[in-house]
């Protein structure tokens, strides 16, 4: 995937950081004891999808047609060593 720039875009970036912030949320409230803080860190999680997927449709996400798919040429089965 590192061919495709797959993940180099802001929308992913600002999902991910969102994504991993409610992630150290709920892990400390988890340790704190404390069930509704860890919920609202399960909030802000969910929060980083949802903000990923609404900038990726504004436009700040990779288009799908910018690379074609890899094509696949020749035989699928490995080479079998003669002699």
């Amino acid at each position: 995937m590192a061919g495709s720039s797959h993940g180099h875009t802001p929308a992913a970036w600002t999902g991910v950081t969102i994504a991993f912030i409610g992630f150290c949320i709920a892990g400390a409230f988890m340790v704190l004891d404390q069930p509704l803080g860890f919920w609202a860190g399960m909030v802000v999680v969910l929060l980083g999808g949802v903000v990923g997927a609404v900038m990726r449709a504004m436009g700040m996400g990779q288009p799908k047609d910018l690379h074609q798919p890899h094509a696949m040429t020749g035989d699928r089965e490995p080479a079998r060593a003669e002699g």
